[in-house]
């Protein structure tokens, strides 16, 4: 139980997907303008990780891996080579399902999201998490508590990034730094800030 805590937090501080790794920043810029709508994704983002990331592994180490097909009398197949293909099109699944609940139970919330929502399938942080599941040999168990610790990590940088430009709105940026150049700028300290918990040994 330590090891999955100590895994959960990792993946959420010293490891964060988006400020370790910078996976997902085309809609961490876009979406954080707004407080509640990069809450929204967030949670969004915190249920496909935490889903495909297991749903994936199943799929790899069922089918995909090398001598994964034994069971079908195929112990020397090796089909590793689709992960990126199979894993895209679980994700694309998963994510046009939860698309069709959230337009059902919060239109609102649907309409704000906007094209960002289906983009979530194309998300290179709902990848990568998949992909350094198999890299770094995750279990199933670990798989999940890694995508909810990812997921959580993405939300916190998200709603951080959502809360400062709310502020930013009402300093005095020189006018060449208005708008985008503002907005990296504090992505890099962020960036920055979230390095000094590299340092911690849980």
């Amino acid at each position: 139980m330590g090891d999955l805590f100590s895994l959960f937090i990792n993946s959420v501080f010293i490891g964060n997907i988006l400020l370790a790794y910078f996976l997902g920043m085309c809609s961490f810029i876009a979406v954080s303008k707004n407080i509640e709508t990069a809450t929204g994704l967030g949670f969004a983002v915190i249920f496909v990780l935490t889903v495909t990331s297991p749903v994936n592994w199943v799929v790899y180490h069922g089918l995909l891996a090398p001598g994964a097909l034994a069971w079908a009398g195929l112990p020397n197949v090796d089909l590793s080579f689709l992960k990126y293909i199979t894993f895209i099109a679980v994700i694309a699944a998963i994510v046009q399902a939860l698309e069709m609940v959230i337009d059902k139970y919060s239109p609102l919330l649907y309409a704000a999201l906007g094209v960002f929502l289906p983009l979530i399938a194309v998300n290179c942080a709902i990848l990568g998490t998949s992909l350094f599941m198999v890299e770094r040999n995750y279990t199933l168990v670990e798989s999940m508590v890694f995508g909810a610790g990812s997921g959580t990590g993405w939300m916190l940088a998200i709603v951080s990034m959502a809360a400062i430009r709310k502020k930013v709105q009402y300093a005095d940026v020189p006018v060449g730094l208005q708008g985008f150049g503002i907005t990296m700028i504090v992505a890099g300290l962020m960036a920055m800030t979230f390095m000094m918990f590299s340092g911690i040994t849980l």
